[in-house]
């Protein structure tokens, strides 16, 4: 019985270990930095461009959806890495040939889709 509870008391070890490391962390950073507030200081910085006009801002949802496909694509070149290495082994040839035209298909529907709603149009 005490070799089953051995690995759990590991765990919440490594756990306290990591909190009291990033209360450490916090404090230690609390305590090292100056502290001297300015008018510059307290204003909300975006792209270091000075805020102003309202709060409300209306902006395109068009780059939403750029950054969109591009968080697609870009897991989908993650995806073609690991597909190539498997694909050299001997065994999974054609299996994991048919998986990456299934996978690519969709990828390709998707871009269709996308393209005939008008999404990849820059106007």
């Amino acid at each position: 019985m005490p070799d089953y509870f051995h690995g759990y008391s590991v765990v919440g070890l490594v756990a306290v270990l990591g909190a009291v490391f990033v209360a450490a962390a916090f404090t230690g950073g609390r305590l090292l930095r100056p502290v001297a507030p300015t008018r510059e200081k307290m204003l909300t910085y975006e792209c270091g461009v000075d805020p102003v006009g309202d709060d409300w801002a209306h902006t395109q949802v068009r780059y939403y959806v750029y950054a969109f496909l591009y968080v697609i694509f870009a897991i989908d070149s993650i995806f073609l890495f690991p597909w190539a290495t498997i694909f050299a082994a001997v065994g999974f040839g054609a299996a994991t040939l048919v998986e990456m035209f299934i996978f690519l298909g969709l990828l390709a529907i998707g871009l269709l889709y996308a393209y005939k709603k008008g999404v990849l149009t820059w106007t």
